[in-house]
């Protein structure tokens, strides 16, 4: 094989790698893009949580409410 033979399989070979290496790096972009992150489930779940509790406690004073209301009422 000649030098420019040589220097054509090397170069070729480099842009190979190259294009897997970026076809390696795509992939992990569109992996992490559809897959959501754990900081992005945990911070949902605390925002839920949130959510839960303040209607619990809204329930919970609507229904101490509603029987002060009702002990307060003469008969």
């Amino acid at each position: 094989m000649s030098t420019q033979e040589e220097a054509r399989s090397a170069i070729n070979q480099q842009r190979q790698q190259e294009k897997h290496l970026q076809q390696s790096m795509l992939s992990r972009a569109e992996a992490e893009v559809k897959t959501p992150t754990s900081d992005g489930i945990e911070a949902e779940a605390r925002e839920l949580m949130t959510q839960q509790r303040q209607q619990e406690e809204s329930l919970q004073q609507s229904m101490l409410s509603r029987a002060e209301t009702e002990v307060g009422v003469p008969e």
